[in-house]
């Protein structure tokens, strides 16, 4: 396990990271403090959040429930139990998609995927963020295609895959992005290794799995 200097510095590190709205802190927040649990990433950036909030975070990233247990226990810890505690946890993967304008990919995302924005940045957008439940997606604009297109097409290379728990969320999602309009490269289909899925080409041409299983376990 790091230093209590170390574990300080990192305290004080997220506390700028929120003072400074920097997203991807929300997440550790959202999945470290069980208060902060049911909001939304611009919420946890909107509440009021102090040094002692950020060292509780801490100190349960390291198996402690308080800042004050840590600092007790951190000296008889032993070796093993400080090189389990001490490994890194990754709590999300965000896809970045390339895209030509962030207007117009923000329209496809919300106006036929039901996602919604969660930030956007620059004066002129150049970035952004948009959500659906716990999927997040970065969106880049980019002056030119990064990829070859009629490659991309003819291998079937994904951008981003998501995913829902049953076959009924399968088939109520495709039914819903049918409705919406939106451009399928692959329709809802059944495959050999038990899972249905169906692929939405976007704006841009790029290509999202969103799959679930082919039938529902009891």
């Amino acid at each position: 396990m790091p230093s209590l200097e170390n574990l300080r510095k990192q305290a004080k590190l997220i506390l700028r990271w929120h003072r400074d709205r920097y997203y991807p802190v929300a997440a550790q927040i959202r999945s470290g403090l069980p208060r902060f649990s049911q909001m939304t990433d611009p919420e946890i950036l909107a509440q009021s959040f102090k040094l002692g909030d950020a060292q509780e975070l801490v100190a349960r990233q390291n198996g402690f429930e308080s800042w004050q247990a840590l600092k007790t226990g951190l000296p008889t810890m032993s070796g093993h139990a400080e090189a389990i505690s001490a490994k890194a946890v990754i709590t999300a993967a965000e896809p970045q998609l390339f895209v030509a304008d962030i207007g117009t990919a923000i329209d496809f995302f919300s106006g036929q995927l039901g996602f919604s924005v969660a930030f956007t940045y620059g004066e002129s957008p150049f970035y952004a963020q948009v959500q659906r439940d716990g999927a997040r997606i970065n969106l880049r604009c980019v002056d030119r295609p990064v990829i070859d297109v009629d490659w991309r097409d003819r291998e079937e290379l994904l951008a981003a895959s998501l995913t829902v728990a049953t076959a009924a969320e399968i088939k109520t999602l495709f039914l819903e992005f049918q409705a919406a309009g939106a451009t399928f490269f692959q329709t809802l289909k059944r495959q050999p290794w038990g899972a249905r899925d169906f692929i939405v080409k976007d704006p841009d041409g790029n290509l999202l799995l969103f799959a679930g299983p082919a039938e529902d376990v009891e």
